[in-house]
């Protein structure tokens, strides 16, 4: 059985092999990164971010490391919703780029109303030590309204 799998393995393309997950899978691994900022799940944050992960906000008006992000999703979060669309995916060796446009609804103070966001993204994830961690973001502001 081992000598059949050390075959198929080898039978297989090179860029099969090399991105830390399919790009579907990780697209919705992905999705999943959206959902824990608007719930501040840092369990599943703590988890995906690569120790040397930063996230750099439109025009660099704030820069964010993992330990920042991770103590911000800490306090309580006012998402109404964030979600992502027309994803693509660019891989080279163990590293894929997602980008796409992130739409995100955030409560105002008033708790009834809502204000929305559109971002481009750009997400960098790479292979660590067989895990598929998020090394970089970063995101442009669309529009809001």
């Amino acid at each position: 059985m081992k000598r059949h799998l050390l075959l198929l393995c080898c039978a297989m393309p090179l860029p099969a092999l090399a991105a830390c997950l399919p790009h579907e899978v990780l697209v919705d691994r992905d999705r999943q990164y959206e959902a824990a900022l608007a719930t501040g799940n840092v369990a599943f944050l703590r988890d995906a971010l690569a120790d040397d992960y930063v996230w750099v906000h439109t025009l660099g008006s704030e820069i964010e490391t993992k330990p920042v992000l991770l103590a911000r999703m800490a306090r309580p979060t006012r998402f109404k919703s964030r979600t992502t669309g027309d994803v693509q995916a660019r891989t080279l060796g163990d590293t894929t780029v997602l980008h796409g446009v992130s739409i995100v609804e955030q409560w105002n103070a008033d708790g009834t109303t809502f204000k929305t966001n559109r971002y481009q993204f750009m997400r960098t994830w790479v292979d660590v030590a067989g895990q598929c961690r998020l090394l970089g973001v970063q995101t442009m502001n669309l529009s809001s309204k």
